[in-house]
């Protein structure tokens, strides 16, 4: 395959289009998941507030999400996208279904990182008469943020390769151009072109999300 000037600018066109979606469902999750995730670390039974109903509800709800394959959340959630942007295909259609697909893994991610922290920290808190609001964003979250970085950038990676799946129903991006172009048309050079893109962003994500962990974690300074 000759990569002409259209051809770049297809793949130039693919990588916004990827970044696109990956930003604003990597946004719009962690708006979901960071809040469950708190929730369901502070209602657990030994919480800072037990509500232990509460807790195994929501869990069960995080866990059915979870447990969806991607590729079939996709076609349940499409109608949906369709009643608010407008459209099913496209970048902007794709990013309620990754949304809604990676709020739930978010939460979790939120979650195994505050039950990292030592308990006596939270118990010392209270012993000085810290609420459980201060509590959450006075130790918890500043306790937490190296965990919190690199279970971001696992997270945002995990919602890149969603991204790339969405080519199959008319998402764009890099994935579509790999599919539509790559695997439909027998465009070989193409689509492995595209897999090293996947590839180079996913290490991008990666390294910057250790950078920013191993800066912010006050054990190594």
């Amino acid at each position: 395959m000759t990569f002409d000037a259209a051809t770049i600018q297809m793949l130039k066109t693919g990588i916004w289009e990827t970044f696109y979606m990956v930003f604003l469902s990597s946004l719009f999750a962690y708006v979901i998941g960071l809040p469950l995730g708190i929730v369901l670390v502070a209602t657990d039974n030994d919480g800072i507030h037990p509500m232990p109903a509460l807790q195994k509800v929501l869990g069960t709800v995080i866990n059915l999400l979870r447990s969806v394959p991607f590729l079939i959340l996709l076609f349940i959630v499409l109608p949906l996208s369709k009643m608010v942007i407008g459209t099913r295909i496209g970048s902007p259609a794709m990013v309620i279904p990754l949304t809604i697909a990676a709020g739930p893994y978010v939460a979790r991610v939120v979650e195994s990182s505050l039950r990292e922290i030592d308990g006596g920290v939270i118990e010392a808190a209270k012993s000085m008469g810290a609420s459980d609001w201060q509590i959450i964003w006075k130790v918890l979250l500043p306790e937490c943020r190296p965990s919190l970085l690199v279970g971001g950038a696992l997270a945002v990676t995990t919602i890149l390769s969603y991204s790339a799946m969405a080519g199959f129903v008319g998402g764009g991006g890099v994935g579509a151009i790999a599919i539509n172009y790559g695997y439909y048309r027998y465009e070989a050079g193409l689509m492995w072109v595209s897999v090293v893109l996947l590839v180079v962003m996913v290490q991008i994500i990666q390294e910057v999300g250790m950078r920013m962990s191993r800066k912010g974690d006050k054990r190594i300074r």
